[in-house]
């Protein structure tokens, strides 16, 4: 049972810390993080032929401690997860141990002798702590079990290029896993049992129930918990209380599905501050809850167990009547400030039923027939595309498999753009984000709803890595858009565009090549100089920005212009969100805890750093606002992205929350900008509070009455947490708006980077301008690159000023009319006005 040895069990099984003042060394040393152990057992065997590990280190770890050699230290051996200080405890200055298993890959590690100037802290050694202020959330849900499994099969080299395959050897490793451990944890036999401690076979059961968690089978998941547990009363009772939180979960996330929270979900999980109806079944609820209370009776002070127990009553219709008053969280505490009116899910209603795992949307025209289009991912392996396109009548109906897409299998986050300038989007399929290296798949669009697979042919299939987040920008203004790729398991990547179909990397000599764990790139002009700069987002290695040189070349200006960003980023973008000409930044932070979002909403102190707003000053210099603004949040934001949802010219932000883990309810977050000001969270009020994991965003009008919807792919990392997709109609505001398509001719021809500038006048005489830059919005999700622009109460638009990123055009066109979509090419001397029927929706559009 040992070959079956998770990280997540072995943190079920309550690995302890060494007891108040006993002796805690400090420890300095290297560290070779790869990502198969095949790899490395072969740099182990060469450094015991003599290699040298800083050099191996520095040209093989996938650590952002590479460009030290590995090193890290000094720090306390308890700081240090179980594995590593296992492994370093009794090593002796100079000795190497390997293999050990950490959350990054597979790591080899050497002791060493202090050294000057060798001390490392903050996001470049997370991965590797074991102790923080930060509680983590407990793992329910099977994810890492799988991903291992999936690791310790034999594969031939390229598997990991065909979709096909990656769905074969995926399927295999769990049923794997689940025979193997079923087959140990059944035997009578005393010998084979004689094999395995008491603690090896706690341990077996809990990886067991994951997995049956992982593939949504939560009856027998509950069954091995609650034999794990049975078994921990007598040989490992420090493991107890994480047992009663993972076995309460695991009720709570039966019950739902029980009860089709997830396939036809309605307002039923949505934050709710008022009782709802019961649900029908209700007695796995109850026995969650009996948990929570059991934990909360021990500790009262345990935030996680408070939420989850809240949150179960919200599930059955109790909140917050029936939540004992000593663990009650007030409703006021997710009470919304202001009312924004209540955005209603008309997903199925219009035809948009897609119930899978995360993924990406790209709200776009695929078909250049005037109506918009979603097109979604699925990062379940075996799951293809989806491609809702729009008919006459307004319905959307999947035509995936007429697109071609039936065989792009998987994908977490997409992204659209027009690479080869022919008028057609074109989309990016991004794979691997969480889990082990697999292919991204470029899809040329064919101008006609379907869609050609041309990844090999741009020369973007090889190196094979884990991605789930790429930009694509114009970095040298030659007018065809270029490809930035984040990675997590190899060095970024910078795809100068040939302008013959084909890519080339020039990340090496471009200053981009840095290897951390991202989870965000995003691109934009932050000091107006006409080149697109780029910013990175990493949930390791700390956050950079880099300064377009205007010659194909960074420089990395991150400590002089103040934005480092949290310990942990994720979601990230530029925008103007105080309309002042500045593209400003967005960083988040994403800590899978819990506790910190429960003190975000209660409104304690935060243990966790939290998302960040960083203002332009206009000088190459950002200033933090964030306090300011009302944006010091710990919460667990994945997908996310920015629009206008009341059309008063300032762009509001949803964050679409969660983590892979079951315990994980946590409602997603709509934050109105208050005129540039300060942000406020309208969730309640919205009705857009799914608690369910949310993944990609995208703000667009869908039914061409002038105000945006927000479209939500909801569902989580594991074929158990699947759920129905969200599409919340937008109630209208009575604000105006104009809409504006541009259309690129010496510039890329989507116009990607050109900056539209419209100065409009309201009551009294008074003038404002609002400023948008072309793009899909934020890091997750992509909205339509035809601009959606809120005007507020305008009496007229004085001015509609576009400035163009290859030719340095700037057009500018007066007394343009409200309240309508206009098409300006680039260098025309005028534009022309886009007819658009209203459309309905299923929802009040419909009426």
């Amino acid at each position: 049972m040992g070959s079956w040895e998770f990280p997540g069990s072995r943190a079920l099984a309550g690995a302890q810390l060494p007891p108040a003042g006993s002796v805690d060394p400090q420890v300095t040393f290297r560290i070779l993080v790869v990502s198969t152990v095949d790899r490395a057992e072969q740099l182990a065997a060469r450094l015991k032929q003599g290699a040298d590990f800083a050099t191996l280190a520095q040209a093989e770890s996938l650590d952002p401690s590479a460009v030290r050699g590995g090193l890290i230290g000094p720090l306390a051996l308890s700081a240090l997860r179980v594995e590593l200080r296992d492994a370093l405890r009794d090593l002796p200055a100079g000795g190497v141990h390997g293999v050990v298993v950490v959350p990054t890959g597979y790591a080899l590690v050497q002791r060493i002798e202090a050294a000057s100037g060798a001390t490392v802290r903050g996001a470049e050694v997370l991965a590797l702590s074991a102790v923080s202020s930060v509680k983590a959330t407990i793992s329910v849900d099977g994810f890492t079990e799988s991903e291992t499994a999936l690791r310790n099969l034999e594969k031939p080299a390229d598997w990991n290029q065909d979709p096909r395959l990656i769905c074969e050897f995926r399927q295999q490793g769990v049923e794997r896993i689940k025979t193997s451990l079923s087959r140990v944890l059944a035997t009578e036999e005393p010998g084979l049992r004689a094999n395995y401690t008491p603690f090896e076979i706690i341990e077996g059961r809990v990886s067991l129930a994951q997995v049956y968690a992982y593939t949504g089978d939560m009856g027998p998941a509950i069954k091995e918990y609650e034999e794990a547990y049975r078994l921990a009363l007598s040989y490992n009772p420090g493991s107890l209380l994480d047992l009663d939180q993972a076995i309460g979960a695991a009720y709570v996330h039966k019950a739902e599905m029980d009860n089709g929270l997830y396939t036809k979900p309605g307002d039923r999980c949505l934050l709710s501050l008022r009782p709802g109806p019961p649900l029908a079944r209700t007695d796995d609820l109850s026995a969650g809850e009996r948990r929570f209370l059991s934990l909360l009776d021990r500790n009262p002070g345990d935030l996680e167990a408070k939420w989850l127990l809240n949150a179960a009553h919200m599930a059955t219709g109790g909140y917050p009547d029936r939540v004992p008053a000593q663990y009650r969280i007030p409703p006021e505490a997710f009470a919304s400030a202001e009312d924004v009116g209540r955005f209603v899910d008309v997903a199925s209603a219009a035809g948009v039923n897609s119930f899978s795992m995360a993924g990406g949307v790209v709200v776009d025209d695929f078909d250049n027939d005037g109506r918009l289009d979603i097109l979604t991912s699925n990062v379940d392996s075996c799951a293809p595309m989806q491609l809702f396109r729009r008919d006459e009548n307004g319905m959307f109906v999947d035509r995936g498999a007429q697109a071609g897409l039936g065989g792009q299998l998987g994908g977490l986050n997409l992204n659209q753009a027009d690479y080869n300038n022919d008028g057609c989007r074109d989309v990016l399929v991004m794979r691997g984000g969480w889990q082990i290296a697999q292919r991204r798949s470029l899809l040329r669009g064919n101008c006609d709803g379907t869609f050609t697979d041309v990844t090999a042919a741009a020369g973007l299939l090889t190196p094979v890595t884990s991605s789930q987040t790429t930009a694509w920008t114009d970095i040298d203004n030659d007018g065809w858009v270029d490809l930035f790729v984040g990675n997590e398991d190899h060095a970024a990547q910078l795809f100068l565009n040939k302008q013959d179909g084909t890519f080339e990397d020039i990340a090496a000599p471009a200053g981009v090549r840095r290897t951390a764990f991202t989870k965000a790139v995003t691109a934009g002009d932050y000091d107006n100089d006409g080149f697109a700069d780029l910013y990175v987002s990493n949930l390791r290695g700390g956050n950079v920005l880099y300064h377009n040189n205007g010659n194909r070349t960074f420089t990395d200006v991150t400590a002089a212009a103040g934005v480092p960003g949290a310990d942990r980023g994720f979601p990230a973008w530029f925008f103007d969100y105080d309309n002042d000409g500045w593209e400003d930044l967005f960083a988040t932070s994403y800590y899978m805890s819990i506790e910190e979002t429960a003190r975000t909403y209660i409104g304690l102190p935060l243990n966790a750093m939290p998302m960040k707003l960083y203002r332009n000053a206009g000088n190459g210099r950002f200033l933090d606002v964030t306090q300011a603004t009302g944006l010091n949040k710990a919460l667990m934001p994945m997908g996310a992205n920015f629009g206008d949802i009341d059309n008063d010219g300032f762009l509001d932000i949803y964050l679409g929350t969660g983590s892979p883990s079951y315990v994980s309810l946590v409602p997603s977050m709509l934050l109105r900008n208050r005129r540039g000001q300060s942000f406020v969270d309208v969730t309640a009020s919205s009705g857009t509070g799914e608690m369910h994991k949310g993944h990609g965003v995208a703000f667009a009008d869908l039914d061409n009455d002038g105000d945006e919807e927000i479209v939500f792919k909801v569902g989580g990392a594991t074929p158990g947490d699947a759920h129905e997709f969200r599409l919340f109609e937008n109630p209208g505001h009575g604000n105006d708006w104009l809409g504006v398509k541009l259309v690129g001719v010496r510039s890329n021809r989507a116009a990607i980077g050109a900056r539209i500038t419209v100065t409009a006048e309201g009551a009294g005489g008074a003038r404002r301008s609002i400023y948008r830059t072309v793009n899909s919005g934020g890091s997750f999700g992509a909205s339509p690159l035809e601009q959606h622009i809120g005007l507020g109460r305008a009496l007229r638009i004085v001015e509609v000023e576009v400035q163009w990123p290859a030719s340095g055009t700037r057009q500018t066109f007066s007394d343009v009319p409200s309240n309508q979509v206009i098409e300006i090419r680039e260098m025309a001397d005028r534009y022309t006005k886009v007819s658009r029927q209203p459309l309905p929706l299923g929802g009040r559009g419909a009426r």
